[in-house]
């Protein structure tokens, strides 16, 4: 494709849109695996809109993990207005519904300045709360919670994503590795309502109105995303994901914590807990980071079909199309 960005409105369309709340096509959904390169792409579209850049990615909206999460840098958060990076302490656990509702408040703001909104990041739940909304699903008994815990302790990740891929396949493939509350937490809504998470969340009304939003997808071939990821991975600890593992661990957290799982935080912190050597920990994150990459693209190219896709990179290794033929 080729890549046309929103022009920057004047003032008398931006008045002209406010009585609705947000002007047609005000808000940039930008979403990827990660490595993709969304962050450069999102803040190089803020730039010649004039927008302002919303996190949607749920690792990045915790403080003290920037570096391992590849939130933007502060001299990208200087370049344009961000919102939701680094709002939330590690102990506290954000769901979906709590980033929404945050998520919506910032939106609303930037539509009553006028401006466009780019919302980037490679959570997927969250674009799905934004365009299908969220599901009323009834509560589910602590009994069928613990029977969920229980085989999931029983049979491990693997094993238990293999069960859960036969009840609801669609929250299998986008629930990250090593997210054991959110696969028990799909796995015990399938059994105890009798109908998958998916399902239930797909029965819901949308949070932006039609028209207001324009989805983009960036989808590099594999093999070069999987290149990005490993070279990545490198850099963060070259410029301190490390120091911040250690920092973190220092904390003593619950482990279940949701921004402990982070890609690429286990094995780090096995390693400085000397169960493994700083090359031994990279192979296994650059490997996690892959999987994930994996996982994340699967979910993009199944749940955002109709989105437009950016496929290529430029020589610099900026995102930027091709020029047409």
């Amino acid at each position: 494709m080729v890549w046309h960005p929103p022009v920057r409105q004047t003032r008398r369309q931006r008045d002209q849109g406010l009585d609705s709340g947000l002007s047609e096509n005000s808000i940039v959904l930008i979403g990827g695996p990660t490595a993709s390169g969304k962050s450069a792409f999102a803040l190089n579209l803020a730039r010649e809109t004039g927008g302002e850049i919303v996190n949607a990615d749920s690792m990045q909206i915790y403080a003290g993990l920037s570096v391992l999460t590849a939130a933007p840098t502060p001299e990208e958060l200087a370049a344009s207005p961000h919102h939701l990076f680094g709002v939330a302490d590690a102990a506290d656990g954000w769901s979906v519904g709590k980033w929404l509702q945050a998520a919506a408040t910032v939106l609303a703001d930037i539509a009553a300045r006028g401006r466009t909104a780019i919302v980037v990041g490679g959570t997927g739940l969250y674009f799905r709360a934004l365009t299908h909304g969220l599901a009323d699903i009834p509560p589910v008994p602590e009994t069928q919670r613990e029977v969920s815990a229980l085989l999931y302790a029983a049979q491990g990740e693997h094993e238990f994503r293999d069960v859960l891929a036969a009840l609801d396949p669609e929250a299998e493939a986008r629930i990250e590795s090593g997210d054991r509350q959110r696969l028990l937490r799909a796995h015990a809504v399938a059994i105890a309502t009798g109908k998958s998470l998916t399902a239930w969340q797909t029965d819901t009304k949308p949070t932006l109105a039609e028209g207001t939003w324009r989805g983009v997808v960036l989808d590099l071939p594999r093999a070069q995303l999987y290149d990005r990821c490993d070279a990545r991975f490198g850099l963060m600890v070259e410029n301190g994901a490390l120091e911040e593992v250690a920092a973190m661990e220092a904390r003593g957290l619950d482990p279940a914590l949701p921004a402990l799982k982070a890609v690429g935080y286990r094995e780090l912190a096995a390693h400085l807990r000397g169960e493994t050597s700083l090359d031994e920990a990279l192979d296994a994150a650059r490997q996690e980071t892959r999987r994930y990459a994996k996982r994340q693209l699967t979910w993009f190219r199944n749940q955002t079909p109709d989105w437009e896709k950016v496929e290529s990179l430029a020589p610099s290794g900026s995102l930027r199309d091709p020029p047409p033929p």
